[in-house]
């Protein structure tokens, strides 16, 4: 059997048992995800042991310390999947939902109703948690999901497959709504994004080339984020303390995830008096700032940003810093270099950020906060399957209302056209 066949056998099992649990209640959904949970603690020691297999190849490659923390299931990370599972089977469940009912001069009612999407398929690497997370909103949300993990992960994703199809099993429900794919090669990847016949929709998850390769050679709607080049824009008239706490925190809470500060840009009215402020803070965290000619002007210690620097995704604690003239600067700088992920004023006035919520194009704008609360569980959605900064049919977090669409319902007591 061809690689190919491989992957068309397994998308359309994938297809078949996406019909049943669109159809399945609630209850039973909710009933599926905390016996999933439950096993997972149970077969704890199974699945650790399948990820030592990909810890001691990773390591012989020389995988990054970095890459074999986000690769390990530790008790702490099948605790957190464990958690996850069960905060998914306490939401709302959307599918069914109706809205926006009304009557027509003929008579009929139309509203919309929420369904699955159907068969949802996501590329991502290196962390296997991905796994379980997807599987637990696609089907609350009544899809299918069939995944494609890195091959560094092989083992821990097929073992956390087993044992969530077991579960799934066991509620005589079809375990075959999820799928793992077994083969490392890159000619799945290339198979999967040609069944368009089964899989409604591509979620890729990882680096920007992985991104851009799916998205180029998909036949299947893809739904992605290339990078987060999220900005904060410091105002005239902000309060300085507050800009340092949100650049602080924007920057360094978490340096290597896509909502994370890369680049700040401050009005030159302040300039002279903030920088140094923020600079000093950013120093103690042991941040490096790559200016403009006047960011270097007024902090000495800052290295001169490189042209490529405006539109990077550091991922590190790294921040370019650039001196603008006024709001209309900072956000000609945004459509330049940004990405549409997530872009933050700190102002005081109320024009400037009502101007910055409505003229600013990103899945997230905020007026004050930190960048960092652009996330599925921040944003009250219980879960995130990704953040979209693309705009059909999603933007932003993807919580289990993105994993459905809506459909056009109507009621008649035997109206015709005329």
């Amino acid at each position: 059997m061809t690689i190919e066949q491989q992957i068309s056998g397994m998308a359309l099992q994938a297809r078949r048992a996406s019909r049943e649990i669109a159809t399945v209640s609630t209850d039973v959904k909710n009933r599926l995800l905390l016996a999933m949970a439950d096993d997972l603690l149970k077969r704890a020691d199974f699945i650790k042991g399948e990820n030592l297999r990909d810890l001691e190849a990773g390591r012989a490659k020389n995988l990054s310390a970095a890459m074999l923390d986000r690769l390990e299931l530790s008790d702490k990370v099948i605790d957190s999947m464990v958690t996850g599972l069960r905060e998914v089977a306490a939401l709302p469940d959307p599918v069914g939902e109706v809205t926006e009912m009304i009557k027509r001069p003929s008579g009929i009612r139309v509203g919309r109703m929420r369904i699955p999407l159907g068969v949802v398929g996501i590329i991502y690497e290196s962390r296997p948690n991905v796994t379980v997370d997807a599987a637990a909103l696609c089907i609350k949300a009544g899809n299918g999901v069939f995944l494609r993990g890195g091959s560094e992960a092989i083992h821990s994703n097929l073992a956390l497959a087993k044992v969530l199809q077991e579960a799934i099993a066991a509620e005589n429900i079809d375990p075959a709504v999820i799928q793992v794919v077994p083969i490392t090669d890159r000619e799945a990847i290339d198979a999967m994004l040609t069944m368009d016949k089964y899989i409604d929709l591509i979620i890729p998850r990882g680096g920007e080339g992985l991104i851009r390769f799916v998205s180029e050679n998909s036949r299947i709607p893809v739904l992605k984020h290339y990078k987060g080049v999220c900005h904060l824009f410091v105002d005239a008239s902000a309060d300085p303390r507050m800009a340092v706490d949100l650049v602080i925190n924007g920057k360094t809470q978490r340096p290597g995830v896509c909502n994370a500060l890369e680049t700040m840009l401050v009005h030159r009215d302040i300039a002279d008096t903030f920088l140094p402020l923020a600079a000093g803070a950013l120093a103690e965290a042991g941040v490096e700032i790559r200016g403009c000619e006047a960011t270097c002007r007024i902090l000495p210690g800052a290295k001169p940003a490189r042209e490529e620097d405006w539109g990077m995704e550091f991922l590190d604690l790294i921040l370019a810093v650039r001196v603008v003239d006024d709001l209309d600067g900072a956000m000609d700088h945004i459509v330049k270099h940004g990405s549409q992920h997530t872009e933050v004023i700190a102002t005081e006035s109320y024009g400037n950020s009502q101007r910055f919520l409505r003229e600013v194009d990103a899945s997230a704008v905020m007026i004050n906060a930190s960048s960092r609360f652009n996330d599925g569980g921040q944003f009250g959605l219980g879960a995130e399957i990704g953040i979209s900064t693309t705009k059909l049919h999603a933007y932003g977090p993807m919580g289990l209302k993105e994993l459905t669409a809506l459909k056009y319902i109507v009621y008649g007591d035997g109206q015709v056209r005329g």
